[in-house]
């Protein structure tokens, strides 16, 4: 590696411990909550309104040339994107979760109050560009060391930080009426048609079955809902 070349930063892997958003400065008044299915009766299990999903999914072959082509076809046709979506880039290795948090709480602030380090995080970053954001967080002392220790609770055994991992988060959105995917990996927020805060849940374990029917043969997904507290 050349003197000038930047080395890519990384993160320990996190899993399924998305809490320390209570701890950088998201309202105790709403709580990550696991899906244990997408039928309505499962769903209906959810407490309270929800504002947000988190979607853990194995990255296979088949995805990303799925990806790929959907990807191509945004290009061909376009799409239309509320300038009120805050979208951010991963640029840190293993900060996939941390991404998908950010992305599900820093666009329902019209619903979840934010104080403290988060709330600062939201106001210092909302000018600026998704590139601008990642590197925002990865320079930030108190994210990344909050990420490691949630990381590091979530686990029975840490894995090492250079650990390859398969698996991704992203988080699926409503913003202005429309359902978003929102992926740190892609250039852009992906548009998937009109939504309510009525029809949101719905609309998101719709998609959700349509994003585990891209590879069959894999069965390792989950779901976590951004919902209010009972």
């Amino acid at each position: 590696m050349s003197n000038t070349e930047k080395k890519v930063p990384r993160w320990l892997p996190l899993e399924s411990n998305p809490e320390f958003m209570h701890n950088l400065g998201m309202s105790p008044a709403w709580t990550f909550t696991d899906v244990f299915g997408l039928e309505p009766e499962l769903l209906a299990m959810l407490p309270g309104p929800t504002a947000a999903l988190l979607f853990l999914f194995p990255i296979t072959k088949k995805v990303e040339q799925f990806d790929t082509e959907r990807l191509e076809k945004i290009g061909k046709d376009g799409q239309t994107v509320s300038p009120d979506v805050y979208f951010m880039k991963q640029t840190v290795g293993n900060a996939c979760g941390t991404v998908g948090l950010f992305h599900a709480v820093l666009n329902t602030q019209n619903k979840i109050p934010l104080e403290n380090s988060l709330k600062q995080f939201a106001e210092e970053t909302k000018s600026m560009s998704a590139d601008e954001r990642a590197a925002f967080l990865a320079e930030s002392d108190i994210i990344s060391s909050a990420h490691h220790e949630s990381a590091q609770e979530g686990q029975t055994e840490a894995p090492q930080i250079n650990e390859h991992v398969n698996n991704h988060f992203i988080s699926l959105i409503h913003k202005n009426g429309a359902l978003y995917e929102m992926d740190g990996r892609k250039e852009f927020p992906i548009n998937h048609g009109p939504t309510s805060d009525a029809t949101f849940l719905n609309d998101a374990a719709k998609l959700c079955k349509e994003f585990m029917q891209r590879d069959a043969d894999e069965l390792n997904f989950t779901i976590v809902a951004l919902c209010k507290a009972d």
